[in-house]
């Protein structure tokens, strides 16, 4: 039996047993009709209702938040690489990860289990959430996707990226970040990633977005790049090296690929100082937040600039972008709950109707549970997602000095 499966089910029908749907009953006298009844009213009371609920349909899957505009149709989601008939195999094999937990402590076992997770969910999160897979502080008067393009847009100036200078994004998804980090600064941006499908995805976008000269996407493993030594100008990685097994192992294959001073920012994922390890809710957040999301192991704030220091890195600055006086990076998690409803009624529908993979509505439910960890992590204040560190990669006369 999964267990885990068990309780996202249990979960979801707790959280739907909290729901009262404000729709009268059909054996309400508003759905009665009499006998003597006119055959014109019958027939207008006919339109009408029918009227009602496609106007309701169409308030209920568009104007909440049409997926269309994402760029993912809901009748278009899959399984990234997989089959759709082995959706909910691949489901099953990625929570067989968290039973041999020491397989997802080494490097050899990392890219399969990254490469799976990332399979079952890009649909959905471009769909749900959109093309940049990250947070980013809320910022009153500004919307979600204008809050994201500037923490993206903060990045490439901190690593001071000017026209035709070749960066790295470390982890680029299906390429949200890069192509906001192109049009901002002009520089040509490299972008990596594990999973094939999402490659594929992100070439698309930049066409349709007029960015393909400016954005390059290539597959491949972060901790083995297919790049020369001394070849790009800076890099960045935003929420992507925290699926590394050892920090230190991807930190080094940027520091090799980087020119001699050129910068470097990464956005890590961190328990926090408020974090205490013999707290029961405390490793039951992080827990959740770990098989949530793919990651080996959350690392400690305390644990980045060391990682960098150990391969070489000049640590330039470091702060946690999460805290005041940043706006909670959460709350669009909070406010997503309507929306999350919403979706799993029509993944449910597209399930049942053999549109969607079966096993995307327990993908589905896993994405919503990890959400509600997240949450609880921001609201402790024990997770951030965006310990912000900046490195440079010294010339070999520095003395590697730190300002």
């Amino acid at each position: 039996m999964d267990v885990e499966n068990d309780d996202f089910k249990a979960h979801s029908r707790k959280k739907t047993s909290q729901i009262n749907f404000p729709y009268p009953s059909i054996s309400s006298p508003h759905f009665s009709h009499s006998h003597n009844s006119n055959p014109t009213m019958d027939s207008l009371s006919l339109f009408c209702t029918g009227a009602l609920i496609a106007g309701g349909i169409y308030w209920f899957v568009c104007v909440l938040g049409p997926a269309e505009q994402k760029g993912k149709r809901a009748t278009d989601l899959s399984g990234g690489s997989i089959s759709a008939e082995k959706v909910q195999d691949n489901y099953k094999q990625y929570w067989s990860f968290f039973r041999r937990p020491k397989e997802i402590e080494t490097a050899e076992k990392v890219p399969d289990f990254v490469d799976t997770f990332y399979n079952l969910v890009t649909d959905i999160y471009e769909w749900g959430w959109g093309q940049s897979f990250h947070f980013s502080p809320s910022i009153p008067g500004k919307s979600h996707g204008e809050a994201t393009r500037l923490h993206e847009e903060m990045a490439v100036d901190l690593i001071q990226a000017r026209p035709g200078d070749r960066v790295l994004d470390v982890g680029c998804g299906v390429g949200g970040p890069m192509r906001a980090i192109a049009a901002h600064s002009r520089a040509n941006v490299v972008g990596i990633t594990i999973n094939d499908y999402q490659v594929n995805r992100a070439r698309l976008h930049n066409k349709k977005a007029g960015l393909d000269s400016l954005c390059e996407v290539v597959c491949g493993n972060f901790l083995s790049m297919p790049f020369p030594d001394n070849s790009f100008d800076g890099a960045y990685s935003i929420e992507a090296t925290c699926h590394a097994p050892k920090l230190e192992e991807v930190y080094a294959e940027v520091f090799r690929v980087l020119k001699p001073g050129s910068l470097y920012v990464s956005y890590e994922w961190v328990t926090t100082e408020k974090y205490r390890a013999d707290d029961p809710e405390h490793v039951e957040v992080i827990q959740g937040i770990e098989r949530g999301d793919a990651l080996p192991g959350l690392r400690s704030h305390d644990d980045i600039a060391e990682a960098a220091r150990k391969v070489g890195f000049v640590v330039v600055k470091e702060r946690d972008l999460a805290k005041p006086p940043s706006q909670p990076w959460w709350s669009r998690l909070k406010m997503g709950r309507i929306a999350y409803w919403r979706n799993h009624i029509v993944v449910t529908v597209l399930a049942a109707l053999g549109i969607a993979p079966k096993g995307t509505v327990d993908v589905h439910e896993m994405l919503f549970k990890t959400a509600d960890y997240l949450t609880r992590g921001g609201d402790s204040g024990i997770f951030s997602p965006m310990h912000m560190i900046l490195c440079r990669k010294p010339h070999d006369s520095d003395d590697c000095t730190e300002t």
